[in-house]
């Protein structure tokens, strides 16, 4: 069997391969095109689709660069946390360094 092919060589296989482009824009605004042509054949579900969109944007749900804004969020969250925390210590130690000895003779 293998004299037979011997002269004939097997053609390298095809790989057809089409690549696609994804755009998240453009994908919005057609969901958004469509909610709002679905809203004008039925008044009703047309009211509750755009209360949904507008709670969506709101909360961070609809936007593309939500991940970034709430990663600023959390960001500043964490500085005034440090922040309330440092105030408390220096608070603590101004009381502790003005009153422990009052305590501590209270207390003998």
């Amino acid at each position: 069997m293998g004299f037979i092919n011997i002269f004939r060589t097997p053609k390298p296989q095809r790989y057809n391969y089409v690549p696609r482009y994804y755009n998240p824009e453009k994908e919005d605004l057609d969901k958004r095109l469509n909610r709002i042509e679905n809203g004008k054949k039925d008044p009703v579900d047309g009211v509750k689709s755009r209360l949904e969109g507008g709670f969506m944007r709101r909360s961070g749900g609809y936007n593309p660069n939500a991940s970034r804004m709430r990663s600023g969020s959390i960001f500043r969250s964490n500085i005034r946390l440090i922040l309330v925390l440092g105030a408390i210590l220096v608070l603590a130690y101004y009381f502790l360094s003005v009153y422990l000895p009052e305590i501590i003779e209270a207390l003998e």
